[in-house]
């Protein structure tokens, strides 16, 4: 299974790096020349945009918990053991791989890159899709989240 999601992984990078064929450094063909610091503003990028996707839905989402434990009646501890599964279940744990996974390929892609003498900017061009996967996943966590949280709250 690892090297299915390892394929769909390089297949999903293979597809954005495709797209983004109209940015500044793709335009520049196989003579761009990118520096340290693009990888390191890659990085940065990708930990502002997760921190702005959970400064965005950590809130509303906690404030639909309480709803349903109101709507419930629950105490703090059944909330705590009732809650649980809208935050972790099968789903979002392969959620969480898939991030786990991403976090370390950025990581390790970015330290490549500032420390090398030349940078690889093809490299860059990966980092830069991961990073989208990235979000992507993170986005599509919290999606799932919140259709089983509003299913809950429907009843």
């Amino acid at each position: 299974m690892g090297g299915m999601v390892q394929r769909a992984t390089r297949f999903a990078v293979a597809a954005v790096v495709v797209g983004i064929g109209s940015t500044d450094l793709w335009a520049q063909g196989a003579d761009a020349t990118c520096k340290k610091e693009d990888f390191e503003a890659v990085v940065e990028a990708t930990a502002s945009s997760l921190r702005d996707l959970n400064s965005k839905n950590r809130p509303e989402f906690q404030e639909k918990l309480r709803e349903l434990k109101a709507k419930r009646n629950w105490t703090q501890n059944e909330f705590m053991e009732k809650a649980a599964p809208f935050v972790r279940d099968d789903k979002t744990a392969v959620y969480d791989k898939s991030t786990d996974e991403l976090l370390s390929a950025i990581s390790s892609m970015g330290q490549e890159g500032a420390r090398a003498a030349t940078p690889d900017c093809a490299i860059l061009l990966e980092l830069r899709a991961r990073m989208k996967i990235l979000v992507d996943t993170q986005t599509a966590k919290w999606g799932y989240m919140f259709e089983k949280l509003d299913a809950e709250l429907a009843k």
